[in-house]
């Protein structure tokens, strides 16, 4: 692997191309990404690069009026997240940062910028996200289950049906399709097709769906099984 980055998810739309056809389009904010870390084969025993995404700010303590201390901002950047950024040259902390096994690791330095640019139209991509979660849900919504009968004689309606036989095997096997939690699961789709690139908005347009809700992070790479 060569090309990654980390976006956002701004939501979907369409667009036409020269000869008036229509596509639908995935938008995604995609970096400004900072290398955070370098790792190599001699101090960590692999070569990778780390990097940052989406500015965060720092955890603010302060005190009442008896002296007592008190956490203004909770969920801030910690003193030892701030000297890790400090330590890589970038005054602001990041929100999500994400290891990535390059092939070229060495060629990256602290601080370096990552940009939507690395990628171009044409492009065949891999992303990754978080799926939206649907809380618990039975089994015809969950797996497409067929339901029963929805007279007044009848006892069943939305159940998923059998479980398992009485006496033999006597027990429900794993992964029989039951109600349960649904979403909020990682999901990868590959191959993927890079319509358009907006460097100066740092703005990827992907041909189709990509996991998860608005605003969620999702991981982009360039795809594993190449331009097949």
């Amino acid at each position: 692997m060569k090309k990654a980055i980390l976006a956002t998810k701004v939501g979907m739309t369409q667009i036409f191309d020269e000869k008036g056809v229509l596509t639908p389009v995935t938008v995604l904010q995609a970096g400004p990404c900072y290398v955070t870390q370098i790792k190599t084969d001699e101090v960590d025993g692999y070569s990778a690069v780390q990097v940052g995404f989406v500015d965060k700010k720092d955890k603010v303590t302060t005190k009442d009026a008896a002296g007592n201390a008190q956490v203004a901002r909770a969920h801030g950047v910690n003193k030892p997240q701030q000297g890790h950024f400090k330590k890589a040259g970038i005054e602001t902390g990041k929100r999500y940062l994400k290891e990535f096994k390059f092939e070229n690791a060495d060629e990256y330095e602290l601080g370096q910028e990552i940009k939507a640019d690395i990628f171009e139209a044409g492009d065949k991509i891999d992303a990754s996200g978080v799926t939206k979660g649907k809380g618990f849900q039975g089994a015809i919504k969950r797996h497409g289950l067929h339901r029963g009968p929805m007279g007044h004689g009848s006892k069943y309606h939305r159940h998923a049906g059998s479980n398992s036989a009485c006496s033999d095997p006597s027990r429900v096997f794993k992964g029989k399709k039951m109600a349960g939690h649904m979403g909020s699961v990682t999901r990868t789709i590959q191959n993927l097709e890079i319509v358009s690139v907006d460097a100066e908005k740092n703005l990827i347009l992907v041909k189709g769906a990509v996991p998860g809700p608005k605003k969620s992070l999702v991981v982009i790479k360039e795809a594993v099984k190449g331009q097949a």
